[in-house]
């Protein structure tokens, strides 16, 4: 759960015409929490992306998620279980519940607030724009300090439009007008903080981008590891750790 708070930039069909894949690798921390008696230490972690002209991957944990445009498919990967769900794109979550998950699928759809600010800051290399952020779900509300930079080697902006759109709406399951208002925010997500209450439990988690550079990806990073089973939806366990 607190890594899909945490994790930020995956998915959807367009060419964004860069002259090399683009790598940004970024360290996630998330406090620990207790929800309903169980309890989770703080974690630590590093997410790696990879950006070319018609491929997408993000690689972080035991979880990976690829996007391959010129095949229309996206792949959402357990690497601990050595598992992968395949789906059509645009990206819908709702399809890919379990059994056990599906009747809450209504439960699940986020909505979202936006509100740019003239707050400016240094992070990293990068100077950035601070936007405030509103989610709520029927069972929390969070809030989410972003700094978004547009001083980034590719184009962010049309990355946003392109890419990050579709994925608010179809991962976090967010409404039309909430898809706009996340498109209020202007350039790169560099950093972010999320904090809020769950279930009685307070969080907190952060993102933090600490490098973006133009190189060839590696072999192999925009594929499903050979040897992966096919499932046709998520278990409960890579819910959870979303």
């Amino acid at each position: 759960m607190k890594k899909f708070f945490a994790c930020l930039v995956l998915v959807l069909a367009v060419t964004l015409s860069l002259s090399a894949d683009v790598y940004v690798k970024t360290k996630t921390h998330s406090d620990a929490m207790s929800i309903m008696g169980q309890n989770t230490p703080a974690q630590d972690g590093i997410t790696e992306q990879w950006i070319a002209d018609d491929k997408f991957a993000s690689l972080g944990g035991d979880q990976a998620f690829i996007i391959d445009l010129k095949k229309n498919l996206g792949y959402i990967i357990n690497t601990k279980a050595k598992t992968y769900v395949e789906t059509a794109l645009p990206l819908d979550m709702s399809k890919l519940l379990p059994p056990e998950a599906a009747a809450f699928a209504g439960m699940m759809k986020m909505s979202a607030t936006v509100a740019p600010t003239t707050e400016t800051k240094k992070v990293g290399s990068w100077t950035c724009t601070g936007y405030d952020v509103n989610l709520s779900m029927t069972m929390f509300a969070l809030k989410m300090k972003v700094w978004a930079a547009t001083d980034v080697p590719f184009d962010a902006n049309a990355f946003n439009a392109k890419i990050w759109g579709n994925l608010v709406k179809g991962q976090m399951m967010m409404d039309e007008a909430s898809v706009k208002e996340m498109a209020k925010i202007k350039g790169f997500q560099i950093a972010t903080e999320t904090s809020g209450d769950i279930m009685g439990a307070k969080m907190r988690s952060t993102t933090e981008v600490i490098e973006i550079t133009k190189k060839d990806a590696p072999a192999g990073v925009y594929s499903v590891p050979a040897g992966f089973t096919k499932t046709a939806t998520l278990s409960m366990d890579a819910i959870q750790k979303r």
